[in-house]
């Protein structure tokens, strides 16, 4: 894999590996694997798909994890610990986000600016992110903001960070709340978080968790979950 480089310098940087938790996302990969940036290595974690993913994403050159255990956590973790780059990226695999935009999200932990960064979705046109599923994200970034202080906005799945930091999290939950617990365990950890704004497109293929009001429900329960663990509880 070809190192990176820095924009600011253009001297060789960190390796970096993008994760990918895909189910059943056949018609969105080959877009989201052309926008991977140069040098960056795709893991595609193919979580039970039943479309022929795994199969597109190794024509198209990705390296392909398979996660047997269902769960968007599940997946974003068996890819955290495939990987071997310095600084590993998050993004969903759905074509509602562009792998592109996580270019500045790496220069600013490779510079020592953040440990953590996030991007808040910001809605590119109708059915990008229904009422229902943006009105649950609101709520648990209040409830992030009583138990952290941060004051993020959004809880959104395209993030950086190093790996072997991100590896001492010692994240547990590997279903709807593994993202909310990265930052909540980073914010305890004393990590330096933040926060910019990135499109958000509406998603190629049905929606596995925010296309319907069931699907959110469960991911607002996921996280509260984690919000109440032992250790964790919401201050006041």
């Amino acid at each position: 894999m070809k190192a990176v480089t820095t924009p600011s310098t253009n001297e060789p940087a960190a390796s970096v590996d993008v994760v990918l938790p895909c189910l059943d996302e056949a018609g969105a990969l080959p877009w989201v694997l052309e926008r991977i940036p140069p040098g960056w290595r795709a893991l595609v974690v193919d979580n039970g798909s039943s479309d022929g993913s795994a199969g597109i994403a190794e024509a198209l050159g990705a390296t392909v994890v398979r996660e047997e255990r269902r769960g968007f956590g599940a997946a974003c973790h068996a890819g955290l610990s495939a990987a071997t780059a310095d600084i590993v990226c998050f993004c969903d695999c759905d074509a509602s986000l562009d792998p592109a935009d996580l270019v500045p999200f790496v220069a600013e932990v490779l510079s020592g600016e953040a440990d953590l960064v996030l991007g808040r979705r910001r809605p590119q046109g109708r059915g990008a992110w229904p009422p229902h599923a943006r009105a649950g994200n609101l709520a648990l970034a209040r409830l992030l903001r009583r138990r952290t202080g941060l004051r993020l906005r959004d809880l959104g799945p395209l993030r950086a960070a190093r790996r072997e930091p991100l590896l001492t999290l010692g994240l547990t939950d590997r279903r709807s709340g593994y993202p909310l617990q990265m930052v909540v365990r980073a914010a305890d950890a004393g990590w330096r978080i933040t926060e910019h704004d990135v499109p958000y497109h509406p998603r190629t293929g049905a929606s596995k968790v925010t296309g319907t009001w069931r699907g959110t429900w469960q991911a607002v329960r996921d996280m509260s979950q984690v919000l109440s663990e032992s250790g964790t509880g919401v201050r006041a």
